[in-house]
C-alpha cells in the first residue's frame, strides 16, 4: 500500500469509486474508500485522513451534513465535494459549511489529482508560526481561536480562512480574484459576490469590538486588513 497521504473515497458509486482509488494510488496515495456518509464518519474517527472525497448525494444524509459533522467533530483537514450538480448555489454552501473546493462529474482524473495536490500543498506547508497577530487580532491556527483585544469572536471555517488570509497580508490590498484564489481555490466562473458577503460577515463580527473598522474597501481595486503584522 502507499505510504503518501491519505485519501478517503466516499461516492456511493461503485465504478466511480473504483476508478478514483486506481488512479490515486497510482500517484503515491494512501486511498480508503466507503458508500455512505455513516461510513465516512466512522473511517474519519478510525483514521483521520490528510483530505476527502466526498460526494454530496449520498444515500444516507448529503456531503453539506456530513462536513457540519465533521467540522463540529474537530475534523479540521481538507475536503473536495464531488458531484453531479453545476450549481453557484451549492457551490456555496458546500464551501460555506467547511469545504475547500468543489469537482462537479464528469471530471478529469487528472483535474483531481491537481487539485488535490495543490490543496495538500497548501495546508501542509504553513511553516509559519500557529499564532498570527495583525493590530488588535490574534489567531491561532491550531485551536482556530480568534481574539479582538479581548474579546474571542467565533468564525465558520470560511471566515476564519478568510481573515487569516487578510491576517498574512496587512496593510496589502487585495483584489477580490485574490481573495477567490486563496480562500477558496475556485472562482465561481467569475462571480465574486460571494467575497462581498463574506467580508460582510467578518466585518460584523469584528468591528462590534474595534473603534476602527477592521477591513477597509478600496474602492475598485479590493479590500485592506489596516494593521500593523507583529
Amino acid at each position: 500500500m502507499a505510504d503518501g497521504p491519505k485519501i478517503l473515497i466516499v461516492d456511493d458509486e461503485p465504478n466511480i469509486r473504483d476508478l478514483l482509488t486506481t488512479s490515486l494510488r497510482f500517484a503515491g496515495f494512501a486511498v480508503r474508500a466507503v458508500g455512505n456518509g455513516a461510513q465516512a464518519i466512522s473511517a474519519v474517527l478510525e483514521e483521520e485522513p490528510d483530505l476527502i472525497i466526498l460526494d454530496v448525494m449520498l444515500p444516507d444524509m448529503n456531503g453539506f451534513g456530513v462536513t457540519k459533522r465533521l467540522r463540529a467533530s474537530g475534523y479540521t483537514a481538507p475536503i473536495l465535494f464531488l458531484t453531479a450538480k453545476d450549481d453557484t448555489e451549492d457551490k456555496i454552501t458546500g464551501l460555506t459549511v467547511g469545504g475547500d473546493d468543489y469537482v462537479t462529474k464528469p471530471f478529469s482524473l487528472d483535474e483531481i489529482v491537481a487539485r488535490i495536490k495543490a490543496i495538500l500543498r497548501r495546508t501542509m506547508q504553513d511553516d509559519e508560526d500557529a499564532v498570527i497577530r495583525a493590530g488588535e487580532l490574534t489567531m491561532d491556527q491550531d485551536t482556530h481561536e480568534v481574539t479582538i483585544g479581548s474579546e474571542q469572536i467565533e468564525l465558520s471555517p470560511t471566515e476564519f480562512k478568510l481573515l487569516r488570509y487578510l491576517m498574512l497580508n496587512p496593510n496589502r490590498v487585495l483584489s477580490k480574484a485574490q481573495i477567490l484564489d486563496h480562500v477558496w481555490e475556485y472562482d465561481f466562473n467569475g462571480d465574486a459576490g460571494i467575497v462581498e458577503s463574506y467580508i460582510s460577515y467578518l466585518r460584523r463580527k469584528l468591528d462590534q469590538f474595534s473603534a476602527e473598522p477592521v477591513i477597509q474597501t478600496k474602492r475598485g481595486f479590493g479590500y485592506m486588513l489596516k494593521a500593523a503584522r507583529v
